[in-house]
């Protein structure tokens, strides 16, 4: 190979591997687990599962997390610290 062809390699295999890195970032989806209940993906190195009743009530009290989450900021960590 000459050395043009190995750039021009080099740049798609990097802008392939910036947009691999893209779709993984955002990538959050749900599914319906085995047992029936409802799975998020994506949000760590495991799913989140509750059942429908259990999604229910925990976006019930949506405002309850996010004034919560805002009295303890200082207390709270980041994914990243």
């Amino acid at each position: 190979m000459s050395d043009e062809d190995l750039k021009a390699e080099l740049e798609r295999l990097r802008a392939e591997n910036e947009r691999l890195k893209q779709s993984k970032i955002r990538s959050v989806s749900l599914k319906v687990s085995d047992k029936g209940g409802v799975s998020v993906y994506g949000l760590g190195r495991f799913p989140v599962t509750l059942y429908k009743e259990q999604w229910s009530k925990l976006l019930d009290m949506s405002d309850e997390i996010r004034a919560f989450i805002k009295e303890n900021e200082s207390k709270l960590k980041t994914k990243g610290d």
